[in-house]
């Protein structure tokens, strides 16, 4: 009786660590991308992985890997400020790319997730203005934009009422940088993603000369936009990182090596090609991450 109790009590340890690593993602088409660069990399290195990357947006997300239905995925830095608003983090925490990655990364040790080291990368709200601007204006961050519109440059730029309306969008650049902007000076377009802005800025749709974006979006480059950089730190660093449960990395440490690895590789002109191959040139995300890792050695 002892060793058959033995043998079935052995039978479920080893069925528990048999279990496939299941990576979660959200939708869009840089997290599908992350999520294939963490699918692709574990199943590279010979771990059995189930493929669950499309799986919903940030709270379906958190849910699932805090009630243990997925083991992985790659969230943002900045999204410390949803995923802990007992925290009360600051705009002065939230805007440095080092002390939002560690204070994710300690307030979610106790709940079992390990943060890994993030990619060289900024996802947050920017404002992209055309090339030409730029250059003939000497425009490369935000700090330049104000100095132009205080020397009455023309200016109107297109956006979500999310961006505009959002307490820590522009209603912050304009609150860091010192300057406001009046109605005629923005284009509020209903239910508006940032291509569609990008496309009014690049095209000068009703005078646009700019837009609302994300730091790595594919479409920056292709409709000869830049984004300006954000030196006095208005806005929080989204750095993607994966997430992985603890105990899931203490029974394979070499997830931390192969991870860190491929995360290390991406920076923001690296994401924003990658971004625009889906979204412009409609690649699958796996496909996009197949060609991506193989050209750095990271898989086979």
């Amino acid at each position: 009786m002892g060793s058959v109790l033995v043998l079935s009590l052995s039978g479920l340890l080893s069925s528990a660590a048999a279990k496939p690593i299941v990576v979660g993602g959200k939708l869009d088409p840089e997290a599908q991308i992350l999520g294939q660069i963490i699918y692709l990399t574990l199943k590279n290195a010979g771990l059995e992985v189930t493929d669950k990357t499309a799986l919903g947006d940030t709270g379906v997300n958190r849910k699932a890997i805090m009630a243990g239905e997925i083991d992985v995925y790659p969230e943002y830095t900045g999204n410390a400020v949803y995923l802990f608003p007992d925290a009360k983090i600051g705009s002065k925490q939230a805007g440095n790319s080092g002390t939002i990655y560690n204070l994710a990364k300690k307030l979610d040790a106790k709940n079992g997730v390990t943060w890994l080291k993030p990619a060289k990368v900024n996802n947050t709200w920017v404002i992209a203005v055309p090339q030409k601007l730029a250059a003939d204006n000497k425009m490369k961050s935000v700090a330049d934009l104000a100095r132009y519109l205080k020397g009455g440059g023309s200016f109107k730029i297109a956006g979500s009422p999310e961006y505009f309306n959002r307490p820590d969008t522009m209603p912050m650049f304009e609150s860091v940088y010192g300057f406001k902007l009046s109605a005629d000076q923005k284009l509020v377009l209903a239910g508006a993603t940032p291509p569609q802005a990008q496309q009014a800025a690049s095209s000068g749709t009703n005078g646009v000369n700019a837009a609302m974006a994300y730091g790595t979006d594919g479409t920056l480059s292709a409709l000869n936009l830049v984004a300006l950089t954000d030196p006095k730190g208005a806005q929080a660093v989204y750095q993607p990182a994966p997430t992985i449960r603890t105990d899931i990395l203490k029974a394979n440490p070499q997830i931390a090596d192969i991870l860190n690895k491929a995360f290390a590789s991406i920076d923001q002109p690296t994401l924003q090609k990658l971004n625009g191959e889906v979204a412009l040139q409609g690649r699958s995300a796996q496909d996009v991450a197949s060609a991506y890792l193989k050209s750095k050695n990271l898989i086979k």
